[in-house]
């Protein structure tokens, strides 16, 4: 499987079930090559992802992530195998370890250590097979460790809320033959003001985080950076803004750092999806 260079990160759970086969729609016929989405509080990662697989016909779909509290191993093996199975594999199945607050306060499970955890999770995958190296199988990674974990075990590192400067230090770490597929966050707002206002709003859930946070930190953003909002230079660094050459110029230099597919997510006000389909539109 090939993921091609562009594809969408979207949060399917903003939108009305009745929405959702129109947007896989339109990001087919845009010709986008993958779509993107999580598993939060909203759809579960597998139903979800064979609904948008019998809405589409040649359009790729990547759980972003499938969160590996929420199903044991083999579950997730076997979801994965069946949708590839029924839908001309066109499925890419991402897992993460999630945060400690959806983990531990959302399902009430205890979220232990990631990488071990991560680790004795792909061990049972794997399990009583012998064609793990070939499947569609990548994980969310932001630390060395974990990156690692990526490139000696998956098909590659599926970052997010990072800059062209992690996705460098991430490709020295996964080599060249592994995917490398960072989302990127945009707005075609040219005022300042407003885009950074989107950007805050957007960033907001993710900054209580710790996962998140402590990759910030060790990537050279302060804890200043992060106060109150976050800094300008931060919101700036994690959501593209400006007219289309800019923020084509912020996504390119996510390849030129060594990304081999960037998914670009649209950030727009609350419900205001003309906004985000103008800018797929513009992006395509």
């Amino acid at each position: 499987m090939e993921l091609g260079k562009l594809g969408v990160w979207y949060p399917i759970d903003k939108m009305q079930p009745g929405m959702i086969g129109g947007f896989v729609a339109q990001v087919e016929k845009l010709g986008y090559s993958t779509l993107w989405y999580p598993e939060s509080r909203g759809h579960e990662a597998f139903s979800l992802g064979g609904y948008m697989l019998g809405a589409s016909k040649t359009l790729k779909f990547g759980s972003s992530i499938a969160n590996i509290y929420a199903r044991d191993a083999v579950s997730a093996r076997q979801a994965m195998r069946s949708l590839n199975a029924l839908y001309g594999n066109r499925f890419v199945l991402g897992l993460g370890v999630s945060h400690r607050p959806m983990v531990e306060g959302v399902r009430g499970h205890v979220y232990g250590k990631p990488v071990p955890e991560m680790r004795a999770y792909l061990d049972a995958m794997e399990r009583g097979t012998t064609d793990a190296g070939d499947w569609p199988l990548a994980i969310a990674a932001l630390g060395p460790l974990m990156l690692k974990l990526a490139a000696a075990r998956t098909r590659g590192a599926l970052p997010y809320n990072v800059t062209p400067a992690h996705t460098a230090e991430a490709k020295a770490i996964l080599g060249p033959d592994k995917w490398l597929a960072v989302e990127q966050k945009f707005c075609l707002e040219t005022d300042p003001a407003k885009a950074r206002a989107l950007g805050r709003a957007e960033l907001s859930r993710y900054m209580a985080l710790e996962n998140y946070s402590n990759n910030w930190l060790r990537n050279g953003f302060t804890k200043a950076d992060l106060a109150d909002g976050g800094s300008d230079r931060f919101i700036d660094a994690m959501v593209l803004w400006g007219d289309k050459a800019r923020v084509q110029k912020g996504i390119d230099a996510h390849f030129a750092a060594g990304a081999t597919h960037v998914c670009i997510q649209p950030v727009h006000a609350e419900g205001d999806f003309a906004a985000r389909d103008a800018m797929l539109a513009a992006m395509a």
